[in-house]
């Protein structure tokens, strides 16, 4: 629901999946953690903010699993990940230390896939933070990063394409050669790292 925009939808199935699933367990609190994702999409502070203490408090006594890379084991990494997104969702300036984080503990280890995975999106959560905070050159170099490292996962492409169109949307230069970055991704072009795109200087005003 949240790829299809249905963020209220995506609100309430999150509540209804914390209802059913066993108290403590990681599914209640990748649910938990969902809903609010879903309250950040709807720019709802409040219960976004509620909802982070709430996926804090279930966090917190849960050990590092032996599989943290398992997509259904939620684990303290996970958690920084889905905190950086959340907060970079809602515009808060936050999600830049929470994913510089994120890359700090995983990025060194390469520990396959679905770590570079995590990498990668966290590029675009630092990429989105950025762009709050007006750090218009770091936002677009750790776009690229995300996108030419060929780990965006076709299931969030979307979450690429709204970095590039942010990046679009404030004139830079830089946002022609994130596109055809971002088309080449789509078109399965990267299956690996990528150098930075060429930066195009901005002209100078005559005077």
């Amino acid at each position: 629901m949240l790829t299809d925009g249905d963020y209220r939808r995506a609100v309430e199935l999150a509540r209804a999946a914390q209802e059913l699933a066993p108290a403590g367990s990681s599914v209640a609190v990748q649910a938990t953690a969902q809903e609010g994702r879903g309250w950040a999409r709807l720019r709802e502070t409040r219960e976004t903010y509620r909802v982070l203490g709430q996926v804090e408090r279930l966090v917190s006594p849960l050990a590092r699993p032996e599989r943290p890379e398992h997509h259904y084991r939620y684990d303290p990494d996970k958690s920084l990940a889905y905190l950086a997104t959340t907060l970079a969702w809602v515009g808060d300036p936050a999600a830049e230390g929470c994913a510089r984080e994120v890359i700090a503990r995983l990025a060194p280890a390469e520990r396959g896939d679905g770590w570079t995975r995590r990498v990668a999106v966290a590029n675009l959560d630092l990429a989105l933070a950025l762009l709050v905070t007006g750090r218009l050159d770091e936002a677009c170099a750790a776009a690229y990063r995300a996108i030419g490292s060929g780990r965006v996962v076709p299931s969030n492409h979307w979450r690429a394409a709204e970095v590039v169109e942010a990046v679009a949307a404030r004139g830079l230069p830089e946002g022609r050669d994130l596109r055809e970055a971002y088309e080449r991704l789509r078109g399965g072009a990267f299956s690996g790292g990528a150098p930075p795109p060429t930066r195009r200087r901005r002209p100078r005003s005559g005077g």
